[in-house]
């Protein structure tokens, strides 16, 4: 058997599989998609979070969006935590803060913990089906993207580039092969100067409204200059 022939036999079952687990309601752009892969997902669920792993911008703006219906916690600060093992809080401000992975915040299950909306069947953020939350589900398909993106941005330096057209965010030069992931406004200016945000506004600063790919020259110069502001500020704080 060549490889185009197992292919085609692979699909062909993986599409019986698919059209039989098929929901009554099911997006159509995920099954667009889904039809249209080299290897076609054998299950819905497979669909949808294949569709969200190609859109992770797309999954990013979503994720804010179901944030802001959600709201800042009542009572919530973003705070770090102590490094000890009762405390779950993370201890670096590079890692979005996430109130509803709080259990003092946490609404339970059948709602995400990265943005605190329902999660339907599939891990789909709206209920096609009339069939109310999923308790046992945790995370939406689309936050689960997010979220990576959010942490290792890195990871879609490919998909970021082609957003800029393949030009630096700093010189408008072309972009080299070493160019690097960057935040437009430091992570540590976020923490320091606007940590008093509600909460959906500050995961703009994870998200891509504030990620950039610039040139390494460029980049060694900006953390020159955030490195000089950092000492300012220390200088500023010591003073008498």
């Amino acid at each position: 058997m060549t490889t185009s022939e197992w292919r085609a036999a692979r699909n062909e079952k993986a599409l019986a599989r698919l059209e039989k687990a098929l929901p009554p309601a099911f997006p159509a752009p995920v099954l667009a998609r889904a039809l249209a892969r080299p290897f076609i997902p054998p299950t819905p669920r497979l669909a949808v979070e294949g569709y969200w792993r190609a859109h992770p911008l797309r999954a990013d703006r979503l994720a804010r969006e179901l944030a802001v219906r959600s709201g800042t916690p009542d009572g919530w600060t973003w705070r770090l935590g102590t490094g000890r093992k009762k405390d779950p809080l993370p201890t670096s401000f590079r890692m979005p803060p996430a109130p509803y992975r709080d259990v003092e915040f946490a609404r339970g299950p059948g709602h995400c913990c990265v943005c605190g909306q329902p999660v339907y069947r599939l891990g789909w953020h709206a209920d096609l089906w009339a069939a109310g939350p999923n308790r046992r589900a945790s995370w939406h398909a689309a936050c689960v993207v997010a979220w990576q993106l959010w942490v290792a941005p890195s990871d879609q330096i490919a998909l970021l580039r082609r957003r800029q057209r393949h030009r630096c965010a700093q010189s408008g030069q072309r972009l080299w092969k070493t160019a690097q992931v960057d935040h437009r406004l430091p992570l540590f200016r976020v923490w320091a100067e606007h940590r008093d945000l509600p909460w959906p506004a500050l995961l703009a600063f994870w998200g891509a409204p504030n990620l950039q790919v610039i040139n390494r020259d460029s980049h060694v110069v900006k953390c020159a200059e955030e490195a000089g502001y950092r000492r300012q500020r220390r200088a500023a704080a010591s003073a008498p």
